[in-house]
């Protein structure tokens, strides 16, 4: 059982709001209108654990260890949210989101499997965490810059929680389980990793969950700003090829441990993720599964 594990090392590093963030070093010369405005975006986005959450312990009712789990990563991800209303509130109220804004994006997210799910979440907090240190490199204002920092650390550790969940799918619930997680692993390692040859960028909130209310079925598309992320990794925190690549190498090491095989380059991935595929026929019964978002 990993959770017991997990609280205590997550609990030996966390970080307190009222003594972990300096708040009495803030410069209101040094935060402009347009930076106000991603945080306020930003703390709508981190409320989407909300739902989130529900999905993974409605699709996980059969792993009690992960749903425990889920009390910490829950906890960690809403308090992303309220230190960044917390910044706005004391800084800027002007620009902090409303109650109708951060419900706006509580919806229910169709039932997914469970394994390409946690891969997805995973790729997602990695990626995730490469944002935030960019977006603390991009703000001026010290204290805004502090919080990133933060945050984007608790993203690396959610990371490294999700690997060992999955490292647990792979050793410990048998042959035919093992083979359906590994395949459901290197597909989606491989649609994560080629975000170059997207349109979007490619994180949990920005696919598709709700075919009923499709298109209007992401977190992204229900902000009070809905085309704010491109702009927000293009244009803002200049998200380039650079730190993409950084994402990318740092799924493709994280795939070789899980695999304790080596993949240099997402073509190798695939490689595996194919040879995974075809061994999959000789262990399970074909059947149809979709992720939401995941063709």
């Amino acid at each position: 059982m990993l959770y017991p594990d997990l609280f205590k090392s997550l609990e030996s590093v966390r970080w307190h709001m009222d003594t972990d963030v300096p708040w009495q070093i803030f410069d209101a010369s040094r935060l402009s209108d347009d930076q106000a405005r991603t945080i306020k975006m930003n703390a709508i986005t981190e409320w989407a654990a909300l739902p989130a959450t529900e999905m993974f312990l409605r699709d996980n009712r059969n792993d009690s260890d992960f749903s425990a789990f889920m009390s910490i990563w829950f906890f960690e991800e809403q308090k992303h949210a309220l230190v960044l209303m917390e910044y706005l509130r004391r800084f800027r109220p002007d620009m902090a989101p409303s109650e109708e804004e951060l419900h706006n994006v509580r919806f229910e997210f169709d039932t997914a499997p469970a394994m390409e799910t946690l891969m997805l979440h995973f790729c997602g907090e990695v990626r995730l965490n490469h944002w935030y240190r960019r977006a603390s490199q991009w703000h001026t204002e010290p204290v805004i810059k502090h919080i990133y920092k933060l945050i984007s650390q608790d993203e690396a550790r959610h990371a490294g929680a999700y690997l060992r969940f999955m490292k647990k799918a792979l050793t410990e619930k048998g042959q035919a389980f093992a083979a359906s997680a590994s395949a459901a692993f290197a597909k989606i390692g491989v649609l994560m990793a080629s975000a170059s040859r997207t349109s979007q960028a490619l994180h949990p909130t920005n696919l598709h969950v709700n075919k009923a209310l499709f298109p209007n079925d992401t977190i992204q598309s229900r902000l009070p700003e809905p085309g704010w992320l491109e702009k927000w990794l293009d244009e803002q925190i200049h998200f380039d090829a650079l730190w993409e690549s950084k994402v990318v190498d740092r799924l493709l090491h994280n795939m070789s441990i899980l695999f304790d095989r080596s993949f240099a380059s997402v073509q190798e991935l695939n490689r595996y993720r194919k040879e995974l595929s075809k061994g999959m026929t000789t262990l399970l019964p074909t059947t149809s599964t979709k992720t939401p978002g995941v063709s």
